[in-house]
């Protein structure tokens, strides 16, 4: 049991970091003697890493996760008039990508065992404006994305990976970011590969968008002040590139951590007799998938995931919710008129959905805390029900 004074954080990327600090110090003050911010020899190097890792011809530096959606769509010349297809259930800079050139997302609905999108649904969703289509590999899971891409070429339509949080997992043993057109990653500091800021990286094997997507990440300028397209400015610096490169020396072994902490959540919570449609439901892993864990995310049945959530604030347990409303129902996106009846699947995600603390640090008794506030929780509920 844990002491009554401790707290367990959702994430603590402090500690994770702790053990490489000299190496990134070492990093850092390379980049600062070289006065080569932007653009040094880090930069390529990780993105030849990155490339290698993912096994493609072609990785690209960007700012961000959100700016690799973008600059893909760009890519494709994705403009008003057109769709593209993409969950509701995700982040949105999954959606938001689409919006800003003026298309239009097409919702469809997901798995109810892995939150990813249902193939079936994006069948039935494609029609004479779709023109690309967005899977998301939510929580460090892939989507079938073998029959998504399946699906797409029959249709001849592109397909953009959302792997922002699935570096390293793989389907089929195929690493994400490798079976679509593009790969489309993000390296913010809660990811598994995170940086000390803001970064991307798109993924590619098509040389032509490669250059295309290099192009216009960098203003649309070739040579200098010459614009061959309408661009952005979009570029990962030597910093957060130098970074990157230590910590995806220990990807490996942070991925190796998380698949064991999910594990003994899962011992846990069964030892606990705390899994049941009416208690909690255990994440599924798809027997095709490589999973990385970048989150844990349990189901809480009949309507108690909130009070579940304050009872372990109360408690010092951290937790998240990813995500309490579907992008359909987002303010900003109220004009789509979008008939939720037809996303059922992501609507009960979003009111059962609670992500519990997990990263590569986290103890073994830190662990035994959580599940045994969430047993808590259940006794408690039991007493006053009696």
């Amino acid at each position: 049991m844990s002491g009554p004074n401790t707290t367990v954080p959702l994430l603590d990327v402090n500690r994770d970091n702790k053990p490489h600090r000299d190496e990134f110090v070492e990093a850092i003050s390379a980049v600062i003697d070289s006065g080569r911010f932007l653009f040094g020899p880090d930069v390529t190097e990780l993105e030849n890493e990155i490339a290698g890792y993912s096994q493609v011809e072609n990785a690209i530096g960007c700012a961000s996760g959100s700016d690799a959606l973008l600059l893909a769509l760009m890519a494709l010349d994705i403009k008003a008039g057109d769709e593209v297809i993409v969950p509701s259930f995700t982040f949105f800079a999954s959606v938001s990508c689409i919006t800003r050139l003026g298309a239009t997302p097409v919702f469809v609905d997901i798995c109810p065992d892995t939150f990813n999108m249902d193939p079936q649904c994006l069948s039935d969703a494609i029609g004479p404006n779709t023109k690309a289509i967005i899977p998301v590999h939510l929580f460090g899971q892939c989507a079938q994305i073998d029959r998504i891409c399946q699906i797409a070429g029959q249709h001849d339509l592109p397909v953009i990976e959302d792997a922002a949080q699935a570096i390293g997992a793989a389907y089929h043993s195929r690493p994400a970011g490798s079976w679509g057109l593009v790969g489309c990653f993000s390296f913010y500091p809660t990811k598994n590969l995170g940086a000390m800021g803001d970064a991307g990286m798109l993924t590619t094997g098509d040389a032509a968008m490669a250059d295309r997507l290099r192009l216009l990440a960098g203003h649309g300028m070739r040579p200098r002040y010459y614009h061959q397209a309408i661009g952005i400015n979009s570029r990962i610096d030597t910093f957060q590139a130098a970074v990157l490169r230590v910590k995806l020396r220990y990807l490996g072994e942070a991925i190796d951590s998380r698949t064991a902490i999910a594990k003994r959540y899962m011992s846990l919570l069964e030892q606990a007799g705390l899994v049941g449609p009416d208690q909690v439901v255990l994440p599924t892993v798809d027997a095709n998938a490589f999973h990385v864990w970048n989150q844990f995310g349990i189901r809480v049945g009949e309507g108690r995931r909130d009070a579940l959530r304050a009872h372990l604030a109360e408690r010092g347990v951290g937790s998240e919710i990813y995500y309490p409303v579907p992008m359909h129902l987002q303010q900003c996106f109220e004009y789509l008129d979008v008939d939720g009846s037809e996303l059922p699947e992501t609507e009960r995600a979003s009111r059962e959905i609670l992500n519990l603390p997990i990263f590569p640090t986290l103890t073994e008794r830190e662990q035994q805390q959580v599940v045994d506030t969430i047993s808590g929780f259940y006794k408690a509920g039991a007493k006053v029900a009696a």
